[in-house]
């Protein structure tokens, strides 16, 4: 099933779901023929939009919003906060290319700063799925949830099935005692080729999927920074206030401490390409990060991780 199948499933057997665009219909193209009047184009309106689907929810309304993720989670920042967050309204906010996957695009329609912005506003709860199949498993219970929700919406399809979906629960794919790789969204993809990279070098691999982020599965960081020698951080965000800033609060919260190592975009905005000359050209690829995890541990001196021997 895909996002815009589920949605319009989702829509049609109960009324009370409007979808609203700002002028962004590259998810929904075929709802509102579906819907009629429960379809509603703002144009490129991102605060009115949001201002608009408050009043619907206060209604009884539950909206989902849909717009370009930087749009959304900037230009609309405050509306988000005040009309959505403080009074705790069930908006559901779909962001479109969020992270890497805004590719082409400059500094100005990359949202690499979104997680740290959404997970600031009380009562927010914020998501991001690994592809379509993870997305679609998701989705169901973050829209029934009373509080609003903002999903970095990832249609990619992989290989990968995802287990059942539990509201701030991570899906663990695999323990390891040498090194742990959290991560969230698109990133999951070259996490799977990493892992399996350190694997054939002998390691001892851990890979866990982060995909609810507000609430965060806090057990699952613990037993990961316990469990391994090294945990790894990885993700298309900035820095600060992403998953190392969360993983960093959830330690300091239980008075804990471990080698962390972040993989992260350093305070600067990516080149813009096609997706996989981003991921080769700013070191997101599988090969790239399984690189990073060996120097690092070379570097840090943790003998249990081999030197690396990458075939071409």
């Amino acid at each position: 099933m895909t996002y815009e199948e589920l949605l319009t499933e989702t829509a049609l057997a109960d009324e009370r779901f409007i979808v609203m665009t700002a002028e962004n219909r590259a998810l929904v193209r075929n709802i509102p023929a579906k819907l009629g009047n429960r379809f509603i184009d703002t144009g490129i309106t991102e605060q009115t939009m949001i201002g608009a689907a408050a009043g619907l929810s206060l209604r009884g309304r539950i909206p989902v919003v849909h717009a370009l993720a930087s749009f959304l989670t900037m230009r609309a920042f405050e509306f988000v906060r005040t009309d959505a967050g403080i009074p705790n309204l069930p908006l559901k906010l779909s962001s479109f290319i969020p992270g890497f996957l805004s590719d082409g695009n400059g500094p100005t329609h990359q949202a690499v700063e979104d997680i740290s912005l959404m997970r600031g506003i009380p009562n927010m709860t914020v998501f991001a799925p690994a592809d379509e199949d993870d997305l679609v498993k998701m989705l169901p219970k973050i829209w029934a949830h009373p509080n609003p929700a903002y999903v970095r919406i990832n249609t990619r399809k992989t290989d990968h099935v995802h287990a059942p979906f539990e509201i701030g629960k991570a899906e663990i794919i695999s323990r390891g005692e040498d090194v742990t790789i959290l991560t969230y969204g698109l990133l999951f993809e070259q996490a799977l080729v990493a892992a399996d990279i350190l694997k054939k070098e002998g390691l001892s691999v851990g890979l866990i999927n982060l995909r609810s982020l507000k609430p965060v599965d806090e057990r699952a960081i613990i037993e990961a920074t316990r469990e391994s020698r090294l945990t790894v951080t990885l993700e298309d965000h900035f820095v600060t206030g992403g998953l190392y800033t969360i993983v960093a609060e959830v330690l300091l919260k239980h008075a804990l401490t471990g080698k962390v190592l972040p993989i992260a975009l350093n305070e600067k905005w990516f080149k813009p390409s096609l997706l996989p000359n981003v991921l080769q050209h700013e070191g997101f690829t599988g090969k790239q990060i399984a690189e990073k995890i060996l120097g690092y541990a070379i570097a840090h001196h943790q003998p249990a991780i081999l030197t690396p021997q990458f075939s071409e």
